[in-house]
């Protein structure tokens, strides 16, 4: 059976130094199975709690010291401890959580900053300057009021077609292009982890289902004002007129 350390109090720990090696050192301080106060060669000083699990031995930090007391670090190693008798690894949970809060900042992208990093990464790929112009104010100017706060994660087809649709067949061609370039800034979004599902601005299988195809939109004409069929019986009456005046 391992030898129980003696628990030490605040001001025996408080007194403990360095052995002048130059690799950290740990001081066993009693109280709970485990608990070390790690002190660096430049006299850095924080809480762990060793253990095992899995056939493993770990060391999870608890915190840093003074700012961490000694009766705070016991109550810290008593949880994490309290955490392995009901078979949960602290030290895995905690890589857990890290990894699910990374995620979660990832997808707490909004669209507007979205498409900032896409096209600071991006433009450069365009040498036509009027080209890099219509991308920014196509974006800027119908996307972004509609869309702009939204997290990539969250928008979905109806919050596209809220954008596309006030102009789809007044100015198709500019909503055409301004579809693609939503599309293209989601699955940027998405391969960099900010969103997850299908691409909602994407055209075959998804809004050619909901939207007229550009090419089929029908556009407004001017009409004749004297169609051709009738303006040779527009003219004949006055030349009739005129040759009318003409005779003696």
């Amino acid at each position: 059976m391992p030898k129980k350390a003696k628990e030490l109090s605040a001001i025996e720990v408080k007194r403990l130094a360095h052995p002048g090696k130059g690799i950290n050192a740990t001081f066993a301080v009693g109280g709970v199975d485990g608990l070390l106060l790690q002190i660096t060669p430049t006299d850095a000083r924080s809480w762990l709690l060793r253990y095992s699990a899995k056939g493993k031995r770990r060391h999870l930090g608890l915190g840093p010291y003074p700012d961490v007391t000694l009766a705070g670090a016991r109550e810290r190693a008593r949880d994490a401890r309290d955490k392995l008798w009901q078979g949960v690894d602290p030290l895995e949970e905690r890589r857990a959580a890290k990894a699910a809060l990374a995620a979660a900042e990832k997808r707490g992208l909004t669209f507007a900053k979205a498409a900032d990093r896409f096209l600071a990464a991006k433009l450069g790929e365009f040498r036509n300057e009027k080209h890099k112009a219509q991308w920014r104010a196509t974006i800027d100017t119908y996307a972004a009021p509609k869309i702009g706060d939204m997290l990539v994660d969250d928008i979905k087809v109806q919050d596209v077609l809220r954008v596309l649709e006030p102009i789809w067949t007044t100015k198709t061609e500019t909503a055409s292009r301004l579809r693609g370039r939503i599309e293209s800034i989601l699955a940027w979004a998405t391969v960099a982890g900010h969103r997850t599902g299908d691409n909602p601005a994407r055209w075959k299988g998804n809004l050619d289902a909901i939207l007229p195809k550009p090419g089929k939109v029908a556009r407004g004409e001017q009409p004749c004002p004297i169609p051709r069929r009738c303006a040779g019986m527009v003219r004949r009456p006055a030349r009739q007129k005129r040759l009318r005046n003409a005779r003696p």
